[in-house]
């Protein structure tokens, strides 16, 4: 039987989430890759614990995350029954719902009748009565706004969630969903954004702003970029990186000298202040406590702790952020 470290909270930051009462750890684990049938189950669970132990208390899933889709709900779901019953209360889940999940022309997107059923699908798989956080994944060009936002007040009506949220919302469309929750009474709690020192589009086209302005949380995913922030591609593209393979979300052209150069250089930086480049990645996203969070993915407990070990310098000299902005702007 699982027993929890005792000193789990002693370390690891909890921010608060915008206006909310809710607070986040810095680093959050989220179950893209690695939680399916084609990884061992005991792994899977191997770093759910970990992760509890080290005071990450939100697990972040989506509808379709898996291989196949509905597996990593499926996988935390074993893991709670098994490991966590007495401990759902310390516990932050949240799941999505906007990409494709089933066939036909009710299974993706962000109608009112795809949201609520695929809800109700992900508290299957989980096996919970609620979640406690529910996104709209991505804005629908084809369905009002004021239907998806409210299908998100809807399960915070009928006790399916507490909290709801959205990702990959320009900043324009995140403060209408903002306005149009806080009509219904059921407030915008945090925008899931893709973010990090490679890619600065949240910055770039207002949306921290724009968060910072409404009190909104936020939370980063893909802060590695894919891989491409840690020592795997410092010389090149390794014969099992997600870059070698056939992967929709790094290519082998994304990966060129002159990124390999900068990388090289990124990493120099994160060797002055005792960091890996992964722990430099994930400390400059974190830098100021304008991100509520950062999403991280482990394959292993190890892999997890490095990541966790950021935590232990999040604080950046102007001449710091300065040299990273030099070497990825250049």
């Amino acid at each position: 039987m699982y027993t929890p470290d005792p000193d789990r909270y002693a370390d690891m930051p909890y921010r608060r989430t915008g206006r909310s009462g809710l607070k986040l750890p810095a680093l959050s684990l989220g179950l893209w890759h690695n939680f399916g049938p084609d990884r061992p189950a005991e792994t899977q669970r191997a770093i759910l614990r970990r992760a509890f132990d080290l005071g990450v208390t939100h697990f972040d899933l989506a509808n379709n995350y898996g291989p196949p889709p509905g597996a990593a709900e499926s996988a935390l779901g074993d893991a709670l029954k098994a490991d966590f019953t007495h401990h759902r209360d310390e516990l932050i889940v949240s799941t999505k719902a906007g990409y494709l999940m089933w066939p036909g022309p009710y299974g993706e997107w962000g109608s009112r009748k795809y949201l609520l059923s695929s809800l109700d699908q992900s508290l299957g798989r989980l096996g919970l009565d609620y979640v406690d956080i529910f996104y709209s994944h991505r804005p629908d060009p084809e369905t009002p706004l004021e239907e998806t936002m409210g299908a998100l007040h809807s399960a915070v009506q009928q006790g399916k969630a507490l909290y709801v949220g959205v990702s990959n919302y320009s900043a324009e469309q995140t403060r209408e969903a903002a306005r149009i929750l806080a009509e219904l009474g059921t407030p915008l709690l945090i925008h899931q954004p893709r973010y990090s020192m490679l890619d600065r589009r949240p910055e770039d086209e207002g949306l921290l702003d724009t968060l910072d302005e409404l009190r909104v949380g936020s939370i980063a995913y893909s802060p590695l970029e894919q891989g491409l922030l840690t020592g795997r591609y410092l010389n090149g593209i390794p014969e099992d990186s997600r870059a070698a393979s056939d992967s929709p979300f790094l290519s082998a052209d994304t990966v060129t000298e002159e990124l390999v150069g900068r990388l090289r250089t990124l990493n120099e930086i994160a060797a002055s202040r005792g960091q890996s480049l992964a722990q430099l990645a994930l400390a400059w996203v974190l830098r100021g406590g304008r991100v509520t969070s950062a999403l991280i993915g482990a394959s292993s407990p190890r892999q997890l702790e490095d990541s966790v070990a950021a935590i232990g310098n999040l604080e950046f000299g102007e001449d710091e952020l300065a040299r990273i902005d030099e070497v990825v702007k250049q």
